[in-house]
């Protein structure tokens, strides 16, 4: 903890660069050797790299800091960030089907971040929610491997609906690279 600031002191669990969260061979967002070759494959792993990197931002901090918001007036949190991208992935197969569209998992505009308290069962749900809603939109769009399928009510193609996933992703990872080193000041990568 800095004393003048109150804020955490930086730092990484990296030895070799001292602003990298992990040293390059612990890293396991690194595989070994050349990637796989094909848009779909390449767009599925940037998604998967994502996924990681956020619960890899929430690995090893309790429920009160999870839970614990950025500045006010947001309302933004780590645990909002997981329950946020859960309600996401959900509404994402509403693009891909014409039916009624699913219900809301957490409420309506916001309650995904209003409703993130710190109790671990709230947590425990937040991480079960997402690997659930993760699982079904990525089964259900196994079954439209052609990028350019246009689905839905909309005619989203399947490349728009896999660019935004990776995007939202991106984006809420640097929310998350924010949060973390709030917490506890560690650094991002």
């Amino acid at each position: 903890m800095n004393r003048m600031s109150g804020q955490p002191a930086r730092w990484s669990q990296a030895t070799i660069y001292t602003d990298m969260w992990a040293d390059p061979d612990d890293d396991p967002r690194n595989s070994e050797g050349v990637s796989a070759d094909g848009e779909l494959v390449t767009l599925q792993d940037y998604l998967a790299s994502y996924r990681m990197t956020l619960r890899m931002k929430c690995e090893g901090l309790d429920a009160e800091q999870l839970a614990r918001r950025s500045v006010p007036p947001s309302t933004m949190s780590l645990l909002g960030l997981l329950r946020h991208l859960a309600e996401v992935e959900r509404d994402w197969r509403n693009w891909i089907k014409d039916g009624d569209p699913l219900p809301k998992l957490y409420g309506e505009k916001d309650a995904d971040f209003d409703g993130a308290v710190s109790e671990q069962a709230e947590v425990d749900a937040a991480y079960s929610d997402l690997a659930r809603e993760q699982a079904a939109t990525d089964a259900e769009l196994a079954k439209h491997p052609d990028l350019g399928e246009r689905l839905g009510k909309d005619g989203i193609a399947a490349r728009e609906l896999m660019v935004h996933r990776i995007e939202e992703y991106a984006r809420h990872c640097g929310h998350a690279d924010l949060l973390r080193e709030c917490i506890d000041g560690r650094v991002g990568q």
